[in-house]
């Protein structure tokens, strides 16, 4: 897993457009204000262990997010920071099983829609933290 962590100060997105048949046909738009936004890169080795890599990026979301002062993750999937893809079904399920974990400890967690092209504007905090890469 690849993952770029933001501390956005606003973030917003809207789906654009379906580009997997089996995405859902409602996705909606989402906003918010100072938030850990983490994009996903879930990546074909991820497939043998994916609790492992849940596991290790919730550790990682969870210290950015206590650094900052954030209680609010928006975990997008973007498939575009590695060239080896995990099946949709298991990036998908991935992205499901964090949001789970990190709202069962308090954390207001927001799904992008899977299986869309978005358009999205993210208003990036100026401190270096606020800009993590995690090769997982």
């Amino acid at each position: 897993m690849k993952m770029l962590m933001l501390h956005a100060l606003d973030y917003w997105l809207k789906p654009y457009e379906k580009n997997l048949e089996s995405a859902e046909n409602d996705a909606a738009s989402i906003s918010c204000r100072n938030a850990i936004v983490a994009l996903i890169h879930v990546e074909a080795v991820d497939e043998d262990t994916p609790l492992n890599v849940v596991k290790k990026a919730i550790k990682n979301i969870k210290w950015l997010a206590r650094k900052v002062g954030s209680d609010v993750i928006v975990l997008h999937s973007f498939a575009h920071l590695a060239t080896s893809r995990a099946d949709d079904n298991v990036a998908r399920d991935i992205l499901n099983h964090m949001a789970e974990r990190l709202a069962a400890v308090g954390f207001t967690v927001q799904l992008t829609p899977f299986g869309y092209f978005n358009e999205f504007q993210i208003h990036v905090a100026g401190p270096s933290l606020a800009k993590v890469f995690v090769d997982i």
